[in-house]
Order: structure tokens, then sequence, then C-alpha cells
């Protein structure tokens, strides 16, 4: 940053200007406040309201104090960077400024006061209790699934529920043993009185909306591009899922599958290739993330998917968890819910942690789409998935020619693999690599079929490339194959 630019930004949601006068108590808000939100930085020796540069190298001593603030005035300290920035000051002297570099921080920061601040805009606005728990949530500190629920006792348990969880991931000893021993499910206040965890409800309760009422999913499907209301109201499908978040992953994207338009073609392999309005593995993964990331807490609204003529609207109560930004979204991870995303990873509906956003973009841009797009209304998070558009595939010959070619140089990339590892793909191997690149969600009977062998020769093949040419992405059930180059 040059002083010419801090001379003309304008103070923002990452930047402040600060005159040396400013008082180590009062210069502790802002950096409170930016660590707490998006990080940013902070000009000194800069008077916020001319823009006069003051300088700061006459004033050693104060100089010295300000640089301690973050870790004398701050609780905990912000582990701040900061640099001197040569300048010549409104006396016409050579002198410096004092910039201050703050990072995004994954704790919740307060004053000396106890007075927690976070960055909104120009300004840095104290936090109210509820405002400061709920971003102690969305930081991690606190996991809201950890807390127990009023009123909620063993009764509420499916237990059918849990058994099922325990066989799966082998644990051989009683359902309740496991509710008692494992993730704070079921646990003993002082009183010696059993407490029933949001998490154990909301994975394994009879009826989950019993306690949290709005925890639930609810897909609507509006006429047209716009959501209109009374007179015009374009609704035309509103069905909502309950019960456990797993009923609601299974059932919501079932429904889902019944919304999305598919259009068949014959591809060059001389089989029906179809090309699908919203990949599946997109709407699984958008469906999961919805359910696994939500914030809980908020209790006045239900995830929402609102169906458009041209995308699909995902609204999901609570702010992007943590240090994930729209700018790092691809390849930051962090679990509002870790639980619950644990438990939907023994699932197979969360493959890898931190993966899925990232094979969503590459798949919607193996559509020839635009990226996901992020909004935050208040409490509510908005993510738009676009519309796959008619593939030019279909029309355009030099297209079709293109992708031909990009398919042929997967395939070419894919032997000189095989060399490398000193191994030789068989040509029923190589079939079923070309057949996969033209349609990742083609089945073990299509291949069987298309390579002319059977279906157990399928799985043997596949099983010998697995983790090495071919990775399965989502369950078997719905998911797709990958090429490893």
């Amino acid at each position: 940053m040059t002083i010419q630019e801090i001379q003309t930004r304008k103070e923002d949601q990452t930047f402040d200007c600060k005159s040396i006068q400013i008082s180590p108590k009062a210069l502790a808000i802002p950096i409170v406040a930016f660590a707490n939100a998006d990080g940013g930085d902070i000009a000194i020796g800069v008077s916020d309201k001319n823009r006069k540069i003051e300088g700061v190298d006459q004033y050693t001593e104060k100089r010295n104090e300000l640089l301690r603030v973050p870790l004398d005035f701050c609780n905990p300290s912000v582990p701040i960077t900061s640099e001197l920035l040569p300048c010549t000051d409104k006396n016409g002297n050579e002198n410096h400024i004092l910039l201050m570099h703050i990072p995004a921080s994954s704790e919740l920061h307060a004053n000396q006061a106890d007075e927690a601040y976070m960055r909104v805009g120009d300004k840095s606005r104290k936090l109210s209790f509820e405002e400061r728990i709920q971003l102690m949530y969305d930081k991690g500190e606190r996991y809201y699934e950890d807390t127990s629920v009023y009123g909620a006792t063993v009764d509420d348990i499916d237990m059918t529920a849990v058994e099922r969880y325990t066989e799966l991931i082998g644990y051989t000893k009683s359902a309740m043993q496991y509710l008692h021993e494992n993730n704070g499910f079921i646990t003993t206040n002082a009183k010696g009185e059993e407490q029933v965890s949001v998490a154990c409800i909301l994975l394994f309760g009879k009826y989950p909306q019993k306690f949290f009422p709005r925890g639930r999913t609810r897909f609507i499907r509006y006429k047209g591009t716009e959501e209109r209301v009374g007179a015009e109201m374009n609704v035309i499908k509103d069905v909502t899922f309950e019960g456990t978040i797993l009923d609601q992953v299974k059932a919501t994207i079932a429904y889902l599958e019944t919304q999305v338009e598919e259009h068949t073609f014959l591809g060059q392999h001389g089989q029906f290739v179809t090309n699908r309005d919203y990949p599946k593995f997109v709407i699984q993964e958008m469906v999961v993330n919805a359910c696994c990331h939500r914030a809980y807490n908020i209790k006045g609204t239900e995830i929402q998917i609102k169906m458009f003529d041209n995308r699909l609207v995902f609204e999901s109560p609570g702010r992007l968890p943590g240090t994930v930004k729209p700018s790092n979204i691809r390849h930051t991870h962090f679990s509002r819910n870790p639980k619950i995303a644990q438990f939907l990873k023994a699932y197979d509906f969360v493959k890898e942690f931190g993966e899925g956003v990232d094979r969503m973009c590459r798949e919607l841009e193996a559509n020839g789409t635009s990226h996901l797009s992020f909004h935050l209304d208040d409490f509510i998070l908005k993510i738009t998935v676009p519309k796959v558009t008619e593939k030019v595939i279909e029309k355009d010959i030099n297209v079709t020619e293109k992708v031909i070619k990009t398919h042929q140089e997967v395939i070419e990339k894919v032997i000189e693999k095989a060399i490398a590892l000193n191994e030789k793909l068989t040509e029923n191997r190589i079939s079923i690599i070309k057949l996969i690149i033209e349609n990742p969600y083609i089945s073990k009977s299509e291949l069987s079929k298309y390579v002319g062998i059977s279906e157990n020769s399928i799985s043997r093949n596949i099983e010998a490339m697995r983790d090495k040419y071919l990775r399965r992405v989502g369950p078997n059930k719905g998911g797709f194959w990958e090429i490893i180059e």
C-alpha cells in the first residue's frame, strides 16, 4: 500500500486511518473489529478526519505504546504485523506512517473491557451478547451442536438409528454405551441428570422437529426467473422434508432428482449421453452442505431450496463459518458442526473434508457454466447454482471435434502415466476410461454392454484402476467417476 493510496482510499471493511494521538484503549477497538471480521489495515499517523499526514517519527514513545496495543489491550492478543512507510508529512518534513496489518482470526477477540467488536463497512460495531455467542459458534470456539437440548431425554432418541450407525462404523458395544462414551451425545450434569445434545437429537432423534420446528428443508419451485408474491405468486411446487438430518438429505436429493431436466443425445461411441440442468454431484453436495453447515441455533427459519427457470438458490441460516470466505471457499474447510459432518461422512455423503466446493466448481466449469455465487442477507447465506445451458455439442460440429480432441488428450495423459508407473493399460481398460470420460455417471451394466465383457470383469478392471486412474466421487448410487490424469 502506497502513501497515495492511503490518502485517497476511503475507510471501508478492511481499511482505517488513525491519528498518532489516538489512545491505546481506542485503538484496540478497530484492531479487535478487524480481527473478528475479514482482517484489515490501519494507517497510523494520518488524520482520519482530513487525511493530513502527521507522521510518527517525532512520537517514538507513543508509537511504541500503540505497537503494544494488540498484546496489552486485546484479549486474546492479536498477532499483527507492522511496517513503517516513508512519507512527507504536512509540514514538508521526511517522516513515516505506521501501517498495521491485522489478520482475520479464528478466535473471538475483545478489548480490556471485555467488549467484542466487528468491522461492518467503515465502522467498528459493538456486538450484543447474542451476536457475540453467534460469532463464537461461527469461529468454532463453541459448537452449538454440543449444547444440551432443554427437555430432551433418552426416550426421544431412536435407538434403532443409533444401532444402524454403530454397525456402520464398526462399534461393538451397545447403542446406549456409544451415546454415553462418544461425542458427548449424552452427558451427565452436576445434579446427576442426563442431558441430550443438539447433535444427538438432530442425528438420532425420533422426531427432531419436536425441539427444532424449523430444523427442516423446504423446496420451492417458481415459474420464471423471479420470486413473486401476492396476486402474482408464481410458486408451482412447495415441499417440506423433516426427520433426522440423514432423512432430510436422502429425501431432498431424491426429490430434486425428479425436478432436474435431462437432455439425451447420441454420443461419439454410439451410446446415448445425458446432459442435465444441474450435475448430480452438485445437487448432492449443495444439499449436504446446507444440512451439515447450517447454524442450528438460528431457529426462526428452515433451509430453503428455490428452483427458478435459470438457477437453483440454496438459502441456509448462518454465515460462512470460521475463516471461510467466498474468495477462499474452494480450498478452505471449516465445519460449523463437526460431529454432524463426521456422521454424514460415514454414510458417504461427505467424501473428503474440504474437497466438495472445488469439485462442484470443476463440475460446473466442465459444463461451461459460471461458478457458484454467494450472498449474505442478514443471517441467511444464499448460494446460487447456475443452470447448465444447452450444450453446444448437440449443435456445433466444431465444438464436438474440440471435445473429442480434449478427451483424446486426457486418454494420452493416462497412458503416459501408466508407462511412468511401468504398467500397461489393456484395451478393455482404455475403453472403460473412454466411456467414463464421455459419461462420468455411466453404470457398470452399461460399461459391460459397450466394452463387451461381464459386469464382474468390469468391476475387477475398475478396482485395478481405482485411485490410480479412476476416483469415485459420491456414493455408489448417485455418484460419478473422475479421471486421475
